[in-house]
């Protein structure tokens, strides 16, 4: 891959990280809810899915569900009910006062747990692999070797995103000084709730 391509490839995975996304909500929310700290758990997650999937296109897995019939519309139903659950949760969540909350959350979700949702967030949505299937070929030169340039590409796109986690984390934070109240606490989980019920229903309808 020639350095001017790589750059492209930069700027464009840039733009295309940072647009608001389940991934990028979910770090945010947990930044509020956690701290910073325990937000790491949730970056790893979502780093490791986006990974995955970008690995397991160029590797040739969209091709084999593409052969399957119902593989994506399967994946596809079950990550927009995973969405869903997730703002439904979000929706309902009891509020209390911002310290009260905070002791009260931070023995009842593990670290585990908090990486195996973010991890569940970022493997839900099955459109990553027909996107990484359409866009990563696009900068791939034909006349070196594809993997070690695949290779190149997912590595970059997963730095690129989890900056970008660092800044919604970051965020997050500043929201969180400023939800000293539990109605609006209320309000920015009904948000973020919504939100996520929104991303749920569009993967429904969504036929590609």
């Amino acid at each position: 891959m020639a350095f001017h391509t790589w750059w492209l490839f930069v700027v464009t995975v840039f733009f295309i990280s940072g647009s608001p996304g389940p991934n990028m909500l979910h770090v945010m929310t947990r930044s509020v809810q956690l701290g910073l700290g325990r937000t790491l758990y949730a970056m790893a997650g979502c780093f490791l899915a986006v990974v995955s999937l970008l690995s397991a296109s160029a590797l040739g897995l969209t091709a084999l569900l593409s052969a399957l019939p119902g593989a994506f519309t399967v994946l596809r139903v079950l990550g927009a009910g995973y969405l869903l659950w997730l703002g439904y949760k979000a929706w309902t969540a009891r509020v209390e006062a911002v310290e009260a909350e905070a002791a009260r959350a931070a023995p009842t979700i593990t670290n585990g747990q908090i990486f195996r949702t973010a991890f569940g967030v970022g493997i839900s949505n099955p459109k990553a692999l027909l996107f990484a299937a359409a866009f990563l070929p696009q900068f791939i030169d034909a006349s070196r070797p594809e993997l070690p340039q695949f290779g190149i590409m997912v590595l970059t796109f997963g730095i690129t995103e989890i900056s970008w986690f660092f800044i919604y984390a970051l965020g997050g934070r500043s929201i969180a000084r400023a939800l000293t109240r539990p109605s609006l606490q209320t309000l920015f989980n009904r948000v973020t709730g919504g939100i996520f019920v929104a991303f749920g229903i569009g993967m429904l309808a969504s036929r590609s």
